[in-house]
């Protein structure tokens, strides 16, 4: 049971809402592998990626950043964001690859699993 409590803590540190550039930076600063989650409470895609997101961060070392493009529509902008759900892919602060609407589970996995490895 004291392993379920490890799990918990983790994954309470695997997604974190970000608003404005500087949170953002500081995520990608702190955090070896992040995806960076631009996303809209209206969107049905990204409601759709959220519970693959979900999974992939919480058995690998990913963390998520999600952006509400509503509410931060100039760092949306600034990423050159056009549509919803766009995912960024960061390893150590470098943007490794843009994913844009529903991506497939084994598609987004490779690519962390490549950068944790």
């Amino acid at each position: 049971m004291s392993s379920g409590q490890s799990d918990e803590a983790a994954s309470d540190e695997t997604e974190i809402e970000v608003s404005g550039a500087d949170e953002l930076q500081d995520v990608l600063n702190d955090h070896p592998i992040v995806l960076v989650d631009f996303y809209a409470d209206w969107c049905g895609p990204c409601k759709m990626m959220d519970p693959v997101i979900e999974g992939i961060a919480a058995d690998t070392p990913l963390v998520v950043a999600k952006v509400d493009v509503d509410v931060n529509q100039q760092l949306a902008s600034q990423h050159g964001v056009r549509g919803v759900p766009t995912m960024e892919l960061y390893h150590n602060g470098e943007r490794m690859e843009t994913f844009v609407g529903v991506t497939a589970e084994e598609d987004l996995r490779a690519q962390v699993n490549q950068l944790a490895n």
